[in-house]
């Protein structure tokens, strides 16, 4: 492990803490460093991860970026989102299930509910429950937003496949159900308050960094 394996963050610190865990710094050490993901627009992250949704990388960029061509800039204001009918929304490839819930995220945001003043003032699980609130929008996809788009350092997405093999493959992990995810929040002790960059790791180790 090396400073450039995580510019972002106290290196000394994070290496002192998976230090702790001779697997994961293995897989630290011969991973990539990770690249910078935060953005300031969450509404848009939150845009793209309802239309991405249950469908694979490619066809989740081609859909995402049909639904973008419908509007000026290529940027889907809330209020023309509201203004767009639905079948020109279906022509860009949304089921009806999902231009519910496009519209739901840019009401919420409408509202200022998306604001970074808003967001930046919540603690980790404050804004899961914040976000949650609005329809289509899940634990799993807030904890994506909160390590990549808001890169806060310490989360584990517990329910997420991809980490959920990847600790099985590297810890051994015969379990499933319940008693697998308490198994790896009980390894995860360990990495805290580094639980995001560990995972990212994970992730790697596993070609399945989620976009």
């Amino acid at each position: 492990m090396t400073a450039d394996s995580f510019p972002d963050f106290p290196a000394s610190d994070v290496i002192a803490v998976f230090s702790k865990d001779p697997i994961l710094a293995g897989i630290v050490g011969s991973g990539k460093p990770l690249e910078p993901s935060k953005s300031k627009d969450i509404y848009f992250k939150m845009l793209s991860a309802i239309v991405s949704q249950q469908l694979s990388t490619k066809a989740a960029a081609t859909i995402f970026a049909r639904f973008q061509d419908l509007f000026p800039d290529r940027y889907p204001h809330p209020h023309i989102v509201h203004e767009t009918p639905d079948e020109t929304l279906r022509g860009a490839g949304l089921s009806f299930q999902k231009i519910g819930y496009v519209r739901n995220v840019a009401a919420f945001a409408q509202g200022g509910n998306l604001a970074h003043a808003v967001i930046d003032a919540m603690e980790d699980e404050a804004l899961i429950q914040h976000l949650t609130h609005i329809k289509g929008v899940g634990r799993w996809t807030v904890e994506m937003l909160l390590m990549f788009a808001l890169e806060r350092p310490d989360v584990m997405p517990v329910n997420d496949l991809g980490i959920q093999n990847a600790m099985k493959r590297h810890y051994g992990l015969a379990e499933s159900g319940k008693a697998l995810k308490a198994r790896m929040l009980e390894i995860a002790e360990n990495w805290r308050p580094y639980r995001t960059i560990a995972c990212k790791y994970l992730w790697q180790s596993l070609n399945n960094m989620p976009k």
